[in-house]
């Protein structure tokens, strides 16, 4: 049973009890996870379980709260990329239940945010996708946890030529962050299902 099959095979465990499942991606940056979420969409929609994703980066805070704050670069990208409890507010306790959720979304070009509305009606799968997801104040609303296993080396040359020369970025402020997660969160072990990232590029 490959992993998409697995995950079906958990959701319609869930759908039988709950009115919707909350899918969680998470995995390093690179990891693959936008890979596999495209996947598990489609085959979703395949069997007619309508479905919509969520992607963290799409609500991230504004420059000036998460660069040159005066705390070390890997605690502003862990702690401040995300305002991790107004999220809480906002997306998560209304994921279950709720029809509509309005929210904030981020706008890279511009730098600020735009309030939308989230429409959910008849949605039978939320599929949650980003790094750090299973922190704790996130993970309690997860019913199904995915963690994509990809190695730091495998994800770095997945990125860009441009953004490798910046490598003292990723020291400083991407891997210690990345690092500080798998030692104190554990989300290898925490995960329901875990799928190597040669598994993923293979399947």
């Amino acid at each position: 049973m490959n992993a998409e099959e697995e995950l079906l095979r958990r959701v319609n465990s869930v759908l039988h009890t709950n009115k919707r499942c909350i899918l969680g991606i998470d995995g390093l940056s690179r990891a693959g996870k936008t890979t596999l979420v495209k996947r598990i969409a489609s085959m979703l929609t395949e069997k007619e379980i309508e479905t919509t994703v969520i992607h963290l980066d799409d609500h991230i805070v504004e420059r000036s709260k998460r660069y040159n704050t005066g705390q070390e670069e890997w605690q502003e990208y862990y702690s401040l990329q995300w305002d991790v409890n107004s999220l809480v507010k906002s997306l998560f306790d209304n994921l279950l239940h709720s029809d509509e959720i309005e929210i904030s979304y981020y706008d890279n070009e511009t730098d600020q945010h735009v309030n939308r509305t989230l429409n959910l009606v008849y949605k039978k799968v939320i599929i949650v996708e980003g790094i750090f997801l299973q922190r704790e104040e996130w993970r309690p609303y997860i019913d199904f946890t995915v963690f994509i296993d990809c190695p730091r080396d495998v994800r770095f040359a997945r990125e860009n030529s441009q953004t490798q020369l910046n490598i003292e970025k990723f020291r400083n402020r991407y891997w210690k962050a990345e690092d500080y997660y798998m030692e104190k969160l554990h989300p290898v072990e925490k995960a329901d299902l875990v799928v190597p990232y040669t598994q993923l590029m293979n399947d």
